[in-house]
């Protein structure tokens, strides 16, 4: 049963994690500027808009790492 929710959870933050790194501004801007980062990032540096994609990346990733260790030790386990 945790094995399932595991891979459910495990395929949700993958799909995630892919949409919320297109996201990201590259070089030549990205389409997180469509949503306001491009005013305030010429002006600071770095908007708010990228602070809380950052933010949200990284924990994505986190839960996503977590499910592929609690996987690995589940299947060993097992």
């Amino acid at each position: 049963m945790i094995e399932v929710v595991l891979n459910v959870l495990l395929v949700l933050t993958s799909t995630l994690l892919v949409v919320l790194i297109l996201l990201h501004r590259g070089k030549g801007g990205g389409l997180s500027s469509m949503f306001g980062g491009a005013a305030s990032a010429s002006l600071s540096g770095s908007s708010v808009v990228e602070k809380n994609l950052n933010r949200l990346t990284i924990f994505t990733a986190l839960i996503w790492a977590v499910c592929i260790v609690a996987l690995g030790i589940l299947v060993k386990v097992g």
